[in-house]
């Protein structure tokens, strides 16, 4: 990785899969010496809901959508072909291609070392990441690949707009078809929880503070203030999820690895049909590239409190989703060195 990378990302961005697992292994660790923090933990939920993750999540999510400047909604019409294409990929072939290739190795290829139970429940966590494009590392992806800024808000503020409409019913829709009895009002619940709250909680201080003390000094001065916020949030909210999980862990240390395989050809595979099909439409680099990687990566912060709200912190549907977690930063990495290394092949040029 460049000197440029590891600036881009930061300390914990650089790390976060080690700081993953380490989450990971004080989680197990306490929820296997210290089971009266779970248990208490346990105490404080809501319509199955957990306050304390509930919590950590909004921390989480936040500062995310403190970034996204839904102005720039206006400027759709501008320029759309590599705007289509990220919603084409996003909504129309990422969560089917997600289902399918899961469900083949979850069912199929390791049907003899995970049983149909798990295996169901590890393949509604990879639809809850399929089905969840990424809204806040995508801002590290693009400028790592010397993306288009301004065009990357109009890709992830339009993507935000289509998940309120766009993820329930597709979620709904696959685990359908798996057999899997879906609560409507919890999923939507989920949704104004972790999307709807945040989202205006973020455009309200967005308009509020510019509108008071200037954009620079909201850009500048603000923004930064919660750099490591969101990830501090996700490294707390795994140690909970993991002290819920550790016997699971424990007990089948292999299916973190199982889950992990589809994961990462997932990810692969829709980066460079995205990509690839940046290049068939001329789309310059800085277009193409962040497209691609929108379209890769996740919104695992939703895929985890989705899964959460809807099955519980100590289920095998939100350990698959943190398995997300744990793969994503790595193959991202590696397919930003791929981007970067092939980016003569595409026009030396922005669009018109």
């Amino acid at each position: 990785m460049t000197k440029n990378n590891s600036a881009g990302l930061g300390m914990f961005g650089k790390y976060l899969t080690l700081w993953v697992i380490i989450c990971m292994i004080v989680g197990v660790l306490i929820g296997r010496f210290l089971p009266s923090i779970p248990a208490f933990l346990g105490t404080f939920e809501y319509a199955n809901v957990s306050i304390p993750i509930a919590i950590l999540i909004w921390v989480m999510i936040y500062p995310m959508m403190l970034k996204v400047d839904f102005k720039s909604v206006k400027y759709v019409g501008k320029n759309p072909k590599g705007l289509i294409l990220t919603w084409i990929v996003n909504w129309l072939i990422k969560p089917f291609t997600m289902f399918a290739i899961a469900a083949f190795f979850f069912y199929v290829v390791f049907s003899a070392l995970i049983p149909p139970e798990l295996a169901q429940d590890y393949l509604i966590g990879a639809v809850l990441l399929g089905a969840a494009p990424c809204t806040a590392m995508v801002f590290v992806w693009s400028y790592l690949t010397k993306g288009n800024a301004a065009y990357t808000v109009v890709q992830v503020a339009t993507n935000d707009l289509i998940i309120l409409v766009a993820f329930v019913p597709i979620v709904a829709f696959l685990l359908g078809i798996s057999g899997v009895t879906v609560p409507w009002a919890t999923l939507f619940l989920s949704v104004v929880l972790f999307v709807v709250i945040p989202l205006l909680g973020g455009v309200l201080t967005r308009v509020y503070l510019i509108r008071k003390k200037g954009e620079e000094y909201f850009t500048q001065t603000f923004i930064p203030k919660f750099d490591h916020i969101t990830i501090v949030g996700l490294l707390l909210t795994l140690v909970i999820i993991f002290s819920f999980q550790g016997t699971l862990i424990l007990e089948n240390p292999l299916h973190i690895v199982l889950i992990a395989v589809p994961l990462i050809i997932q990810t692969v595979l829709i980066f460079f049909l995205t990509y690839g099909a940046g290049r068939v439409l001329n789309l310059p680099h800085s277009i193409a590239a962040p497209a691609g990687m929108i379209g890769a990566s996740n919104f695992f912060e939703l895929a985890v409190a989705v899964s959460i709200a809807l099955y519980g912190t100590n289920s095998p549907v939100a350990l698959a989703t943190i398995v997300g977690v744990l793969v994503e930063v790595p193959v991202m990495l590696m397919l930003v060195k791929i981007a970067n290394a092939t980016k003569d092949r595409f026009p030396n040029r922005e669009l018109d």
